[in-house]
């Protein structure tokens, strides 16, 4: 069962969904009615568009592009999804001159840049905080135009590959914060590390380490946005053992630091308006 919450209406509109669908129920054909960029918040789900196959976790970014048919399967995970999807007018996306790349409908691995601006926008739509969500989406699309072209998916695994990946995938999201080994994660996943390695990188579009990192840094944006705690705090809860890397690579994912980051969150418009002036 899908239910959807309409949260903005407008040349950016946005809609929460939350899908409870499991192995076992069958895909139905759809087609994307509009530009569209949807943050998964929670769960996985896969995507069959244009001949390829793609699987989506916490943090990945699903796009569309109006006419293009596509399929949601949900053969490996009982327990659903939850989605934030931003809808873009033409007329925005003929701004941002997103035409021109070729926005094609399929999927973005989670990317750190992408995985902060979804925790962003997750604040603002749970009224958390007063970062104002049509300017969290004109951030969100113009840093996916400024990514260039989508980066292609390797051949998918095969189907008992990818359930492993994608358990896996769901269990460093939920232990990110502790110590992760690739020998452990490979054991736990029933492979040797190299194929592991393979299989995990195949199926999800980026490498465990990468994934562990991501889901930290994930994890923080959405504390620095929620909390009051320090961020030092914050940096050894997520699993960041010295603070220093955190706020780099904070900083290199979210192009402010953390402390930037959390005035954003709490209303501060003048950093999304410098950026969107800066990339018009």
């Amino acid at each position: 069962m899908l239910r959807t919450r309409t949260l903005l209406d407008g040349p950016v509109s946005v809609v929460e969904y939350c899908c409870d669908a499991g192995p076992g129920e069958p895909p139905a054909a759809e087609a994307h009615h509009a530009w569209s960029l949807s943050y998964v918040k929670r769960g996985s789900f896969g995507c069959q568009c244009r001949g390829a196959h793609f699987e989506l976790v916490p943090g990945s970014l699903l796009i569309g592009r109006p006419g293009d048919e596509y399929l949601c399967t949900h053969d490996h995970r009982d327990g659903g999804d939850e989605c934030l999807a931003f809808f873009f007018a033409p007329e925005l996306v003929d701004e941002l001159a997103a035409r021109q790349r070729r926005w094609q409908s399929g999927a973005l691995p989670p990317l750190a840049e992408m995985m902060v601006l979804g925790e962003l926008a997750h604040a603002a739509a749970n009224g958390q905080r007063d970062a104002g969500l049509v300017e969290v989406g004109l951030t969100l699309a113009q840093r996916f135009v400024a990514l260039g072209e989508a980066p292609a998916m390797a051949t998918a695994p095969r189907a008992a590959d990818r359930k492993r990946a994608i358990e896996s995938a769901l269990w460093i999201e939920a232990h990110s914060a502790d110590p992760i080994d690739l020998n452990a994660l490979a054991q736990r996943a029933g492979l040797s590390s190299y194929h592991y390695l393979r299989v995990f990188a195949a199926a999800l579009g980026v490498t465990p380490h990468q994934f562990v990192v991501r889901s930290r840094l994930r994890h923080a944006a959405r504390l620095l946005a929620d909390e009051e705690r320090s961020v030092t705090d914050i940096a050894l809860d997520v699993g960041f053992a010295d603070l220093s890397n955190f706020v780099r690579s904070f900083r290199r994912a979210a192009g402010v630091s953390p402390r930037g980051f959390r005035q954003l969150a709490r209303g501060d418009r003048k950093i999304l308006q410098e950026r969107l002036n800066a990339a018009a």
